[in-house]
C-alpha cells in the first residue's frame, strides 16, 4: 500500500459530507473550499498539485500544479494531517446537492477517470491527473468532454454527483450514450468517446447540446442526473433581470433591501 488508509463515515441524504476518521500520521488531502469541520489536532497545510510528488523536487511539484491548471482547478490542494497521538475526525461538503460516491482505487484496478470537478477528497498518495480525449476537436466543442481528471493509487478516494447518481455495470462491448455533463467517472476500462448529434434540427432546438458521450463496454459508469452546469443555467434563466431598478418582492433588488442595502 502506497496510500494512507483511511476510515469514512458518509451523513446526510441529498446535501452529504464524507467523515474522514485519521489515525495519527495519517492525511487526507481535498479541494479547497470543501472542508467543513475538523478536530482539534489536525494540520491544514497548502501544498503544490495533489501532494503525492512531494519527494519529486521542485519539478514534480510544477507537474503537478500544471496539471490541476488544464483541467480548470487551483494551483493548489489542501492536507490535512493527524498530529496527534488519537483518531481525530475531518469533514468534507459536498457543494450542491447530490451524493458522494466513495470509490476504493485498489477495486478498481488502481484507477478511475472523472469530471474534472467531481473530485471532493482522497487519502495521502492518490494522485490527481488528467485525462485527454484521443479527439482535440471534441475538446473545443464537446463542452465537459474534453479534460477529464484520472484518480491513480491504491487509497479512497471520494467524488460528488449531482442530484441522483445511478451506477451502471457494462458488459463487453455494450455502449450507452449519455450527455457529456452527466458523466461522473468511468473505470479505466470502459471506451469513451464523444460524438457529435446528427441532424441539424436536433442540435439547435433538441436542447441537449451539440454532443454526447459514447461510453463502451466492459467497465462501469458513474452518471448523475443534475450537472453543476445544467442547475445553474435554469437558475441565472429564471433570475429575473431587471438592471438593478425594481424593487419586486421575487427579485433581486427585494432581497438587497431586506439585507439593508444602499443602492445610492
Amino acid at each position: 500500500m502506497n496510500n494512507h488508509e483511511i476510515d469514512y463515515q458518509i451523513h446526510g441524504d441529498d446535501m452529504q459530507f464524507v467523515q474522514v476518521e485519521l489515525d495519527p500520521g495519517e492525511t487526507v488531502i481535498a479541494e479547497a473550499g470543501s472542508l467543513m469541520m475538523m478536530d482539534d489536532g489536525i494540520r491544514m497545510e497548502t501544498v503544490f498539485g495533489d501532494g503525492s510528488n512531494q519527494g519529486g523536487g521542485l519539478m514534480g511539484k510544477l507537474i503537478g500544479a500544471g496539471k490541476r491548471v488544464l483541467t480548470g482547478e487551483s494551483l493548489f490542494m489542501t492536507t490535512f494531517t493527524n498530529e496527534r497521538s488519537g483518531k481525530k475526525h475531518v469533514s468534507f461538503a459536498s457543494p450542491y446537492p447530490g451524493k458522494i460516491i466513495p470509490l476504493d482505487l485498489s477495486e478498481h484496478g488502481g484507477k478511475i477517470i472523472c469530471q474534472k470537478d467531481a473530485f471532493l477528497a482522497a487519502a495521502k498518495g492518490v494522485s490527481v491527473g488528467i485525462a485527454f480525449q484521443r479527439k482535440l476537436g471534441t475538446g473545443f466543442f464537446g463542452g465537459e468532454g474534453f479534460i477529464m481528471q484520472k484518480l491513480e493509487g491504491d487509497g479512497m478516494a471520494f467524488v460528488h454527483a449531482g442530484g441522483t447518481l445511478y451506477q451502471k455495470t457494462l458488459e463487453p462491448g455494450e455502449i450507452l450514450k449519455i450527455d457529456t455533463g452527466c458523466l461522473v467517472a468511468i473505470t479505466q476500462d470502459v471506451d469513451y468517446d464523444i460524438e457529435m448529434v446528427r441532424g441539424v434540427k436536433t442540435a439547435l432546438f433538441g436542447g441537449e447540446g451539440l454532443f454526447f458521450a459514447t461510453l463502451r463496454g466492459p467497465g462501469t459508469v458513474w452518471v448523475q442526473s443534475l450537472p453543476f452546469s445544467r442547475l445553474a443555467s435554469r437558475v441565472f434563466a429564471a433570475a429575473p433581470h431587471t438592471g438593478g431598478t425594481s424593487k419586486g418582492e421575487g427579485g433581486l433588488g427585494g432581497l438587497f433591501d431586506i439585507l439593508g442595502g444602499d443602492r445610492n
